[in-house]
């Protein structure tokens, strides 16, 4: 090892190798150091606390993934749309909707006729008044102009959902509209 600098004070301080053998300053393994070489107890101390520190941090990314997933908004892509030249000031919006695991939307409405297709996953969807129903690939849903959409949520907590609407709505309208 190197001498100290002039005017600085060399500390040396025991280290404990991984496989938990006692070693010097300059790294030469010292056998006869005791596996709990720094103090009894205190190797078995750092490692439950090291536990727990990964337990707690574990759990803290757990409780923020979940609430990402179920705070999480509907992914809606527009396909298409087109003016109904026979029926003035009338259009045809086209939209996929995709819910993440858990997912789900807020009470709305659409003020439009709104036709459903399941193209993967299962979906709940409930209109006020009427029953919920879980729709799997290949199904339809229905809502009128006045319905008030209350539940439209992915019924897997574990699978992406993805549906296709097509609705007939007033041109240039929202084609969503929360409801409070």
């Amino acid at each position: 090892m190197a001498p100290p600098l002039p005017g600085k004070v060399l500390i040396l301080h025991a280290r404990i190798l991984p496989d938990g053998a006692g070693a010097d300053t300059i790294g030469a393994v010292n056998r006869g150091m005791p596996e709990r070489g720094v103090a009894p107890g205190h190797l078995g101390r750092r490692k439950k606390e090291a536990t727990m520190t990964t337990t707690l941090i574990a759990l803290v990314l757990l409780c923020l993934m979940s609430g990402t997933a179920m705070a999480q908004q509907a992914k809606v892509t527009s396909l298409m749309s087109k003016d109904l030249p026979e029926n003035p000031g009338k259009e045809m919006l086209m939209i996929i909707v995709e819910h993440a695991p858990g997912g789900s939307s807020p009470v709305h409405r659409h003020n439009a006729h709104a036709m459903v297709y399941v193209l993967e996953g299962s979906v709940v969807m409930q209109v006020k008044g009427g029953k919920q129903v879980t729709l799997t690939p290949g199904q339809t849903f229905y809502e009128g102009p006045d319905d008030v959409h209350v539940v439209d949520r992915n019924a897997s907590s574990t699978k992406p959902a993805k549906f296709l609407v097509v609705l007939i709505k007033n041109k240039g309208a929202p084609a969503l509209v929360p409801v409070e």
